[in-house]
């Protein structure tokens, strides 16, 4: 994770002025929304690029000292996009915030470059304390709608939030996290960057089930200990359930009462 802080102060450190980075705020929409069809539809239309316009203009101001006026900035850009980004935090080139209602990113959060983020994401923190207390996210990486990361962890180089898991610790480079809390489920593989767009991973709905695959290695289990008790057979009597894939059975009704 070192390498993440380390490109988060050189970031600091080689910082140019606004207008550019908004041009490549704009640019990489048409990367990562087959709906954009034009500049002046994205600039008019689209409620994450507003947001990052004026976060961008108030983080200036932010980093030459001034206060109230970027939090106002802030506030009125809550008002019109529903995306609340803090002045004080760090962000990165071309970041996207795809339909963007509901996004929260705290004052001492650090975004990389590339990232994408969908709406109703939470990038908060855990503590009253001042000092760093929201969390770190490195290049290129992919938060799932209604994501929660709080604290001041990291998120590696290329890793994948799932949809509405809440990450609490850090994750590692290039892995895929789901769950309430998140848990790393997979690693990227080749076939995963071979469905990379500009540099962009968005097949973050290509993840596994974790829960689903305990439950089917669980009623295989079942299966097997029935087999081996000879109490009774999974094709004689099995209930009926959604598990297709496991039983492969014909489904029929529930055992007759023995009296037993």
């Amino acid at each position: 994770m070192e390498s993440t802080m380390s490109d988060t102060a050189q970031l600091e450190s080689e910082r140019p002025g606004p207008r550019p980075r908004i041009r490549d705020d704009i640019s990489c929409v048409f990367q990562r929304d087959p709906a954009a069809r034009t500049r002046f539809e994205v600039m008019t239309t689209y409620p994450g690029v507003h947001a990052i316009v004026l976060y961008r203009l108030a983080n200036r101001l932010w980093r030459r000292g001034w206060r109230y006026l970027p939090r106002l900035m802030s506030y009125i850009g809550r008002i019109w996009t529903s995306i609340d980004i803090h002045p004080g935090a760090t962000i990165g080139h071309r970041f996207f915030i795809d339909h963007g209602a509901g996004v929260v990113i705290g004052e001492t959060a650090e975004v990389g470059d590339d990232v994408t983020l969908y709406h109703g994401v939470t990038l908060g923190g855990v503590s009253w304390n001042k000092g760093k207390r929201h969390p770190t996210l490195g290049n290129e990486v992919v938060v799932g709608a209604g994501a929660k990361i709080l604290g001041p962890i990291e998120i590696g180089h290329g890793a994948r939030i799932g949809a509405n898991s809440v990450v609490i610790s850090s994750v590692p480079p290039r892995k895929t996290v789901v769950g309430i809390p998140g848990k790393v489920v997979r690693s990227r593989t080749a076939a995963d960057d071979q469905r990379v767009i500009d540099g962009i991973d968005l097949n973050h709905h290509l993840m596994p089930d974790p829960v689903a695959d305990a439950v089917s290695c669980l009623l295989e289990r079942i299966r097997a200990l029935e087999n081996q008790i000879n109490h009774h057979t999974a094709d004689e009597h099995c209930y009926d359930c959604d598990a297709v894939q496991v039983c492969e059975s014909q489904e029929v009704g529930m055992p007759a009462n023995t009296g037993h």
